[in-house]
Order: C-alpha cells, then structure tokens, then sequence
C-alpha cells in the first residue's frame, strides 16, 4: 500500500527490459482480479491503464485511499511512491 511501479519496471525485472508494453497487456488481462494491478504506472506516472477498470475513476480512488498522493496534472509523484521490485531483493 502507498506505493506504485511502472510497466518498465516490471519488465526489467523480468529480464524483458524492452517488453513494457507486454506488461501493459497482462496488466489489462488482471483488471478486475485481486492482483493489485491498479498500482502499476507509465514512466511518467500517469495512470494510462485505468479505462480497463469498472469505472474511469476507480485506479485513481483506490490508490489515494492507499495514501499515493497526485500532482495537479493527474500524475503520481515516482520520486515519492515508486517501488521497484529490482531493489526489493
């Protein structure tokens, strides 16, 4: 809770530096499922996948009630929540 990670992120993890946009796809399969899938971002922390969830607004609410907070823009501050699993080891 109260952070997020890219589609690049997860895909460099993976060993698929280059395959971002295939963590996109899987992201889109998950939407709907327990798989915290609203947590994953672009690079620039926009929230580009959240027209896949029940409602457009829906990636946004759950991740403020987690505490992400947003710029005036509509993006997620990356320097200020992002995760990456690379370093969680």
């Amino acid at each position: 809770h109260g952070h997020v990670t890219t589609y690049g992120h997860i895909a460099r993890h993976l060993a698929s530096g280059r395959s971002a946009r295939a963590v996109g796809w899987a992201m889109k399969a998950a939407a709907g499922t327990p798989l915290p899938c609203h947590r994953v971002l672009n690079r620039r922390g926009e929230l580009t996948g959240a027209r896949h969830f029940e409602t457009p607004t829906l990636m946004r609410e759950r991740l403020e009630s987690e505490g992400v907070a947003f710029r005036e823009d509509g993006s997620v501050d990356l320097n200020a929540h992002v995760w990456d699993p690379a370093e969680a080891e």
